[in-house]
């Protein structure tokens, strides 16, 4: 007879995966999010007296899941949860903490992908308009709109990562680092920037006026004011980078130009793009343009 696997607590088990998950080089955000994921399961599991993750059968993760709709998470919330799940019980299958994956064949609810937000050349304009008075987020939006860089990426620039056309963008974690091309847009408003950055020791590009690193959150925060003085609705700030990359591929850009420039693992990333765009002459250039 086959040995039965030892108990394992929902909280060992927890510690042991995320630390699987960060010996395997998983973002940060990564992270964090199958944390929040799975600390919700074991809370839930807690109401039904279940402390442990080896004794979860799939009519439990069921349960769980209709207790998700009940609770009015929508589809798309919800499916991201599943595959949490998931990796979760794969890892403790893997690991033999469990005999049999309880989380193999639960199903994910269908719901409809909406293709991204992209600004139209009328209402990058307009937010371009509405935020030239301030220098800082006016580079911040410029960088951000010519080069396709994720917000974390910008967020991690250096003064000496700023050449006059290029840039170079510093490896995030499982991001990798690269050098790309940056407009005559973009390479103006980062030196009107720099003429009235404070002088301070940190070394980041993007500072706040007592000269602490200028953080993400603070940069989601200030473009969407913006957002919301330009009259856009529904926009986010990677919708910035969504509009790169549109607007590269239906000028005639290729694929693997731009998907080296953004950063993309994966050329399909990139190609994926094509379902959401009318074009009609075949991609002939081979630069990045500006927009």
């Amino acid at each position: 007879m086959q040995d039965l696997p030892e108990p394992v607590s929902f909280d060992t088990a927890l510690e042991k995966f995320l630390k699987h998950l960060e010996s395997h080089s998983r973002s940060s955000a990564t992270r964090i999010a199958y944390s929040s994921d799975l600390e919700q399961l074991k809370d839930h599991m807690a109401t039904r007296r279940i402390t442990q993750a080896t004794t979860i059968q799939t009519e439990h993760l069921q349960d769980y899941v209709n207790h998700l709709f009940s609770q009015k998470y929508t589809a798309k919330s919800i499916s991201r949860k599943i595959n949490s799940l998931k990796t979760f019980f794969r890892y403790l299958s893997d690991e033999k903490m469990v005999t049999d994956n309880p989380a193999r064949n639960l199903p994910h609810p269908k719901y409809e992908v909406k293709p991204p937000r992209i600004l139209s050349p009328d209402e990058y304009k307009a937010l371009r308009d509405v935020s030239r008075l301030d220098i800082r987020i006016s580079a911040v939006i410029e960088l951000l709109l010519q080069t396709g860089m994720r917000i974390s990426e910008l967020a991690n620039l250096r003064t000496e990562d700023v050449k006059k056309n290029e840039l170079f963008i510093r490896s995030i974690e499982n991001n990798p680092a690269r050098t790309i091309t940056v407009s005559k847009s973009a390479s103006t408003a980062v030196s009107n920037y720099l003429a009235v950055r404070p002088q301070v020791k940190d070394d980041h590009l993007f500072v706040t006026k007592t000269g602490h690193p200028l953080l993400i959150r603070n940069i989601r925060t200030s473009i969407d004011r913006y957002f919301k003085k330009a009259g856009l609705k529904d926009v986010k700030v990677n919708d910035l980078r969504h509009t790169f990359i549109a607007h590269q591929l239906k000028n005639g850009v290729q694929p693997e130009v731009i998907h080296k420039h953004v950063g993309h693992k994966r050329l399909s990333s990139t190609q994926k793009y094509l379902e959401y765009l009318e074009i009609k002459d075949e991609l002939t250039l081979t630069r990045i343009v500006e927009l």
